[in-house]
């Protein structure tokens, strides 16, 4: 009983940290005015959320490797495993847009993006999905989580092949796609969006777990999110 409480206590623990500190780097991103070099609002202030909290994580990490000897995946890994992992999902994603971009031009609906189809909107918050979105949230929940969660959670279902520790993490990534107000407390979510961020993020866990890298979630996580939000563009042009 003694290690189930323990369990328990370690995840919400984990928990309050992987979703706190992205309130935290909300709260730190607020603090500037981005408008002299984005003045629609479309990528510098994300970009400064994911920067603070990736640093917070990374110094976190580094500062666990040096004391405690864990490793976190800051390696290529098992390279045959993922590019494998990449490409296919590379196909999917491609198969993606194509799809979506099928869908909307049949039924006269896409989601529109959210500021004007500038140079300046486009790039910028293309660079922010590419550079920064994909790479920062695998740090944060694979590269830092299943490994964290993986020290006091054992075992996995379908025989193994998924591990408990991937599914909490991918479940507290899907969470993190919550929007929390702590004053008052509220959250606001879409819950497709919600649901669809924990399946990708069993995938991403899955291929971390199988490479033992961190690199080849993060190509992937880039290749979902530009492919989305390409889908969005290219229709806005087209459509908008």
């Amino acid at each position: 009983m003694g290690k189930i409480v323990k369990q328990v206590l370690w995840v919400m623990f984990l928990s309050v940290l992987l979703l706190g500190v992205p309130i935290i780097a909300r709260t730190f991103a607020n603090q500037f005015n981005f408008s002299w070099v984005d003045p629609d609002g479309t990528f510098a202030w994300l970009s400064v959320r994911h920067i603070f909290q990736g640093l917070v994580f990374l110094v976190i990490m580094i500062f666990i490797t040096k004391a405690r000897g864990i490793k976190f995946g800051f390696i290529l890994g098992d390279k045959k495993v993922g590019l494998f992992f990449v490409r296919l999902f590379a196909i999917i994603g491609g198969i993606y847009l194509l799809v979506s971009l099928i869908i909307i031009f049949l039924t006269g609906s896409f989601a529109v993006f959210d500021a004007p189809l500038t140079f300046r909107n486009i790039f910028g918050y293309l660079g922010f999905q590419l550079f920064l979105s994909g790479p920062v949230e695998e740090l944060i929940f694979r590269a830092f989580a299943i490994t964290m969660l993986g020290l006091m959670v054992k075992g996995g279902v379908f025989k193994g092949k998924i591990s408990t520790a991937n599914i909490i993490a991918a479940i507290i990534f899907g969470l993190a796609h919550v929007r929390w107000e702590l004053f008052p407390f509220s959250a606001s979510y879409d819950l497709f969006q919600v649901i669809y961020a924990t399946g990708l993020g069993i995938v991403y866990g899955v291929c971390y777990e199988k490479t033992k890298s961190m690199i080849y979630p993060m190509v992937m996580h880039s290749i979902n999110n530009v492919a989305a939000v390409g889908a969005t563009i290219i229709a806005g042009f087209i459509l908008g």
